[in-house]
C-alpha cells in the first residue's frame, strides 16, 4: 500500500508542476549581408497569454509587423510580409530559443524558387 501511495504522489506531483514555454519576450538583434554590405536587424517580440506579437525592423529602419506568432516549448516561428518593388513576399522564420539565442532558419521565395538561410539572433 506504501509503494502505491508513494506512486500516486509522484505521478501528482509531475501533472500538478506545469511546463513552462520559453518567454521570447524582448528585442532580439542579428546581422544579414546582402550584396556586399551588412544590414543589421532588429526584432521586437511579446509572448503574452499564448500569442506572439512584435515587430522586425527593415530597410531605412521601418517596422513591419509580424503575422501567426507561435511559442511551443522553445521553438518560435512568425511570418513577415514585406512590400519591394511593388512585389510582396513572405519569409517564414522557425527558431530554437536557448537562453538568449534563437537559432533557427527562413524560408522564402526568390524568383519563383523556394530558399532558406540560418538566422542567429541574440537578445540585447
Amino acid at each position: 500500500m506504501s509503494r502505491i501511495c508513494g506512486f500516486l504522489s509522484v505521478a501528482l506531483l509531475c501533472v500538478a508542476v506545469p511546463v513552462l514555454a520559453a518567454d521570447p519576450t524582448g528585442t532580439w538583434k542579428w546581422s544579414v549581408e546582402r550584396n556586399g554590405q551588412t544590414f543589421e536587424t532588429t526584432l521586437k517580440l511579446k509572448h503574452e497569454g499564448g500569442k506572439l506579437t512584435g515587430t522586425v525592423s527593415g530597410r531605412n529602419n521601418t517596422e513591419t509587423e509580424i503575422e501567426d506568432g507561435k511559442v511551443d516549448g522553445d521553438d518560435v516561428s512568425f511570418k513577415v510580409t514585406r512590400e519591394f518593388g511593388g512585389n510582396k513576399f513572405v519569409q517564414t522564420y522557425k527558431g530554437k530559443l536557448s537562453g538568449d539565442t534563437i537559432k533557427g532558419k527562413v524560408e522564402f521565395e526568390r524568383n519563383g524558387e523556394a530558399q532558406s538561410r540560418d538566422w542567429e539572433a541574440k537578445k540585447g
